[in-house]
């Protein structure tokens, strides 16, 4: 699997701007919406479902919302760098400036793991986090993340 695969250039959004997590999960269901052909009441349910369970900032500045959406047959990603950093409940009680969504099917919610896996360790990647917080543009900005995993 390849992070590419899931998270396309298209799907990259930087200077996004929004006051709180509620708003940010309307913002990427928006844009995921109108990505991935799918309402995005659907998505903004299946998102705010899942963010009462628990926040999904995982901490570093970084969250990474997601849900199962009826119908989808793969993974399917946004990444987003917001305006301005928002308080997201993270786990370290940082705030959020960076955000990939990530949708799948009912029937794959295991292969999610997989996906949030292979973002955690490009995380890792000496320099890929300063480098996404750095980008100028958004072609800088996934490019930063995506490094060398694309095809």
């Amino acid at each position: 699997m390849k992070l590419a695969d899931i998270i396309r250039p298209e799907h990259t959004f930087i200077g996004v701007s929004v006051s709180t997590k509620w708003r940010a999960l309307q913002s990427l269901a928006e844009k995921a919406g109108k990505a991935f052909a799918v309402k995005e009441k659907t998505i903004v349910q299946a998102l705010e479902s899942r963010e009462n369970l628990g926040s999904t900032g995982i901490g570093n500045g970084i969250a990474v919302p997601h849900a199962a959406i009826a119908g989808m047959t793969s993974p399917r990603g946004l990444l987003v760098r917001f305006a301005q950093p928002l308080d997201f409940e993270a786990i370290d009680d940082l705030p959020t400036d960076i955000a990939f969504l990530l949708l799948f099917g009912e029937s794959n919610r295991g292969e999610y793991l997989n996906v949030l896996a292979a973002i955690a360790r490009r995380l890792q990647s000496e320099g890929v986090l300063q480098s996404m917080h750095k980008a100028r543009n958004v072609d800088e900005f996934y490019s930063s993340f995506i490094g060398d995993s694309r095809p």
